[in-house]
């Protein structure tokens, strides 16, 4: 089954073109330049950005399939599937209404998918030739962490998930980006944290650990970041140049500590050392170290993404979610039924 697959979640324009989990072609517009100056995504710009690269993303997944098969067109697609939530109402909006127009236009069947669902099954996204070659063996634990969400989900089966940790603020990607902007790091911060902290030392200073104590597996980053951001006024114009690489360090230690604890408690209280991860934040080296650490302790196994990209928003992990949909039989039969959802939830 050829899925065409379309997400404008945020600040990405993305467009992938999948067979079951194989991706044939994969087109993504980045909005970062747009975005950098301000320090964050902004949702109007966002939204006419993708407005204006939309068609041309498509044009380009295409383009990309056709040097594999030349005769391919958007007729033997067999159907149209695009994120309708979590994300910016604005920019998701765009996606939505590109893809319910091609279904319409090639009556084909259409496919709603949950961003989040598509960083789960990111980690079983295979290129062309079927690599890497995972099997599917449920349950799964999920760990998602990305500039937006930072969630423990235990992943069923296909299209069945339950999520058992969450954020109640900040996102552990957002601690980091906005630890990046309040030290004048630019925009986004995640990458540069990282760069730095290679650098520094991870027991310059203890930051607290958020919601240790609280006995279940939600997180809290809202008050790490203010920690930072009292130490950081305090200091010296001097010292805050010299002390960059230990803060961003221990700094890093903190968020990822808090990570890593309560995914330990996780795997204890379920019983699942099968882990998959998903989000942005996923792509940093030292967090995967970590997790690789805690997952060794388990005896278990641990899958992230196969591509750089596919940590991030794009559209390949979309249309894999959307193929088991739709091996179930989870269209949309009124493509105009579909609504947006910003605060859409995997349980939902």
């Amino acid at each position: 089954m050829k899925i065409l697959a379309i997400d404008t979640s945020c600040d990405e324009t993305a467009v992938a073109i999948t067979e079951g989990r194989r991706i044939i072609s994969n087109a993504i517009y980045s909005q970062i330049v747009i975005h950098k100056k301000w320090g964050g995504v902004v949702p109007n710009l966002a939204k006419r950005a993708h407005e204006e690269h939309i068609d041309l993303v498509i044009e380009e997944a295409v383009s990309k399939c056709k040097k594999r098969t030349s005769s391919f067109s958007l007729k033997d697609i067999d159907a149209f599937a695009v994120t309708y939530g979590p994300g910016l109402g604005m920019a998701l909006g765009v996606g939505i209404n590109k893809a319910r127009e091609l279904s319409f236009k090639y009556q084909k069947p259409f496919v709603g998918v949950n961003h989040m669902a598509g960083h789960i099954y990111s980690s079983f996204v295979q290129n062309s030739a079927g690599n890497p070659k995972r099997e599917i063996s449920f349950p799964y634990l999920a760990l998602l962490i990305s500039g937006g969400h930072t969630e423990l989900v235990i992943f069923k089966d296909h299209d069945e998930f339950e999520v058992i940790g969450e954020t109640l603020d900040d996102a552990a990607g957002e601690a980091l980006d906005k630890a990046a902007k309040m030290m004048g790091l630019g925009y986004p911060g995640g990458a540069v944290i990282e760069k730095l902290a290679k650098k520094g030392r991870v027991d310059f200073h203890t930051f607290p650990r958020p919601m240790k104590r609280s006995g279940d597996l939600n997180f809290s980053f809202s008050g790490l970041k203010t920690s930072l951001f009292y130490y950081y006024r305090e200091l010296p114009e001097k010292e805050k140049t010299n002390q960059l690489y230990d803060l961003a360090a221990s700094y890093q230690e903190a968020v990822f500590d808090t990570v890593i604890f309560k995914l330990d408690k996780a795997m204890y209280k379920t019983g699942i050392t099968s882990l998959v991860v998903g989000g942005g934040v996923g792509v940093n080296e030292y967090l995967r170290g970590k997790i690789r650490a805690l997952v060794k302790k388990h005896d278990g196994t641990v899958y992230f993404p196969a591509r750089k990209y596919l940590y991030g928003d794009n559209a390949a992990m979309i249309g894999v979610a959307a193929y088991f949909k739709a091996k179930k039989n989870l269209y949309i039969k009124n493509p105009q039924e579909l609504e947006r959802e910003p605060r859409l939830r995997l349980s939902e």
